[in-house]
């Protein structure tokens, strides 16, 4: 006979009315983590009401893969999200619409589509970069914001985008994500109140949709061969590779716009939304907590410089030069298994589920964080240690199968080859332009978000 599911272990420390609340708002990480070591799924309590957290790598891909058809995408983190990207590819229900975007939109992201938008980003970051004041102080985990939506934006919309919508976007995305993160952690009633935060969340987000229209009206019109608009700034600074061809200034948007009527004009808005904060979000973390290991470990910056002079010769970057730099691409792996980047991420039992011989009743939220996993001692010794040699080219199978920064099965993000891409130009870039980085602030503290980023983190950057 088969044993009867058993019921899921409680985890200590709830309190009564709010549950395990105070833990996650308070000790978030050490708590998550903590709960390894009460069993494979663990129930928590968010108020009154029950979620389960899977906290061992094998269930997690139960869930996620196969048998993702009984855990939809869901919880009060995608509900709020959805407020602010709509029906986007990341927060879409699962189902039909889903399975018919993400085939339309796959080929924006193959690694040959996104390696003809490689030097434009290139040229985009070059100019930033080399903008900064020599020894300057400067917000790192800012900076890595700006950099990477701009780099995105380029490649997104194309070379041409016009450098006050650029200006625009870089401006507004940072302001809405924070005020996203803060409903996240209210209860839903107090987010539709008409307080005056509410209205400017609601503002800003409405005029992100109208730079998104301007944008895309802006490529249609080039496409049709109206004159090209006042240039961004990488353009603008004389960029080697500004001369590119056509089909790399278009801009993977290209992509959705040649579907025709595929997709409405909200849904475009939906998907450009979705990305642009998946780009500024997850990478910039990563990157920001990257530099920051580098002041830390000088070791590893040496291994870095020299594999980026080896493979440069004294040149800028190209995009060809990145397949080169493997080493270079272990230290971003690393950074993104340290810090996650993501810490909880939920899913919505659509049935009564027997998950490793734990009952999880329908409609259920379950939840899974790959800074947990990540940073499970069973599968990643020392974990707190920073070490890209865990990641060669023919990485053991136990580490492979236990890095969920990008999710995994249908709902895996579609742009992690794209991720990898942005993160290994902007980390060479900044190397490529800055001899010496040294930390200026106290050393950061992991601070939860939607993704683990750090608190503060001051950096200078010198030529000598």
């Amino acid at each position: 006979m088969t044993a009867a599911p058993a019921s899921v272990p409680t985890a200590p420390g709830g309190l009564p009315l709010i549950g395990h609340a105070h833990l996650l708002a308070r000790t978030p990480l050490p708590f998550i983590t903590s709960l390894r070591d009460h069993g494979s799924v663990v129930r928590i309590r968010l108020g009154p009401t029950p979620a389960y957290v899977v906290t061992d790598p094998v269930l997690t891909r139960t869930v996620l893969v196969t048998e993702a058809a009984h855990f939809a995408k869901g919880g009060k983190i995608f509900d709020v999200l959805r407020g602010v990207f709509g029906d986007g590819l990341a927060t879409v229900d699962d189902g039909e619409t889903h399975l018919r975007n993400r085939r339309l939109m796959q080929p924006m992201f193959n690694r040959a589509h996104i390696a003809t938008r490689g030097n434009a980003m290139i040229d985009q970051v070059g100019a930033m970069v080399g903008a900064w004041e020599d020894d300057q102080l400067r917000d790192v985990f800012a900076d890595m914001n700006e950099v990477t939506l701009a780099a995105f934006l380029v490649a997104l919309f194309g070379m041409d985008l016009p450098a006050d919508l650029q200006r625009e976007f870089t401006v507004l995305m940072p302001v809405i994500m924070k005020e996203t993160i803060r409903q996240t952690i209210l209860p839903p009633w107090v987010t539709r109140l008409p307080l005056p935060a509410n209205r400017a969340h609601r503002r800003r987000v409405a005029r992100l949709r109208v730079l998104i229209d301007q944008a895309i009206d802006h490529h249609s019109g080039r496409s049709a061969g109206t004159p090209p608009a006042t240039p961004g700034p990488a353009e603008a600074a004389g960029c080697p590779h500004e001369a590119a061809a056509g089909n790399e200034r278009a801009g993977l948007f290209e992509t959705l716009l040649a579907a025709g009527d595929q997709f409405t004009r909200r849904q475009l808005q939906d998907e450009a939304i979705t990305l642009m904060n998946a780009a500024i979000e997850t990478t910039a973390t990563a990157l920001a907590w990257t530099l920051y290991e580098l002041t830390r470990h000088p070791e590893i910056e040496l291994r870095l410089r020299a594999e980026l002079a080896a493979v440069c010769t004294g040149r800028p970057l190209r995009q060809e030069d990145l397949d080169r730099l493997p080493y270079g691409r272990q230290v971003l792996q690393e950074a993104v298994r340290k810090y996650g980047p993501a810490w909880m991420v939920t899913r919505t039992a659509t049935r009564d589920v027997d998950l490793g011989g734990h009952r999880i009743p329908r409609g259920a939220d379950v939840v899974w964080s790959p800074y947990l996993l990540q940073n499970d001692p069973t599968h990643f010794p020392e974990p707190a240690a920073f070490d890209p040699d865990r990641w060669p080219p023919d990485r053991v199978p136990t580490t492979r199968d236990s890095l969920f920064a990008f999710g995994d099965g249908r709902r895996k993000c579609i742009g992690e080859n794209f991720a990898w891409t942005e993160m290994q130009i902007i980390l060479a870039t900044v190397l490529q332009t800055w001899p010496r980085l040294r930390l200026v602030s106290r050393p950061p503290r992991p601070q939860t978000a939607i993704t683990v980023k750090p608190d503060r983190l001051t950096m200078a950057f010198a030529a000598s």
